[in-house]
């Protein structure tokens, strides 16, 4: 099972998700200290859950839907982690250290602030 955490305000502007098949875990506001310049310092979190099997295709709709600059989702299965951007999905074997340090790479180049690329395993 994929379990993940979606920030609502990472959404561009006039996009949707529709047609899911995931399992909301919980939603809940949270104040961010760490926001970059561009993002509101509240948040709305979506927790979700999804079929391993809609791994790729769950990023690949992400991809389309996320604002930029700075936004990404993260989740993963029993064995990978999925790092989603606006037009760019990085996946690596949990743990994998080359996998993720490419992933975090692209996050600093792209304004994630230091303190929000701290993605569980």
């Amino acid at each position: 099972m994929i379990r993940g955490t979606l920030v609502c305000e990472s959404l561009r502007v006039g996009s949707s998700l529709e047609d899911l098949q995931w399992t909301v875990r919980g939603i809940r506001r949270v104040g961010v200290g760490s926001a970059a310049p561009d993002q509101p310092n509240l948040w709305t979190l979506i927790d979700f859950e999804v079929a391993d099997d809609a791994a790729d295709g769950l990023a690949e709709c992400l991809a389309g839907v996320l604002d930029e600059p700075g936004w990404y989702v993260d989740y993963h299965t029993e064995s990978d982690k999925f790092i989603v951007f606006a037009g760019r999905t990085f996946k690596y074997r949990r743990g994998q250290v080359e996998g993720r340090q490419a992933a975090a790479d692209y996050a600093r180049s792209h304004g994630v602030p230091e303190a929000q690329i701290d993605w569980p395993e």
